[in-house]
């Protein structure tokens, strides 16, 4: 399994945004169909909005990798 830290500087971010800062998409056009294709869960539970609002310290989840978001001052 991939474990990533991503560290972002806004109060949240948007999952389809996240999935793309951790190379799980190429752009922000396929999360629709990686989101239908595939189950992600937001701190354990399945989630299939690809507007999804992360906050610091969720942890999102799939088939071969889990992300973990954490905040940093700029």
């Amino acid at each position: 399994m991939d474990k990533k830290i991503i560290k972002i500087h806004t109060e949240f971010i948007e999952l389809q945004q996240l999935l793309k800062l951790a190379s799980i998409i190429d752009n922000g056009g396929e999360a629709k169909y990686y989101l239908n294709e595939n189950q992600v869960f937001v701190n354990g539970e399945l989630e299939s909005r690809r507007g999804r609002k992360i906050y610091p310290n969720f942890v999102v989840t799939g088939k071969d990798f889990e992300i973990t978001v954490l905040y940093e001052n700029k």
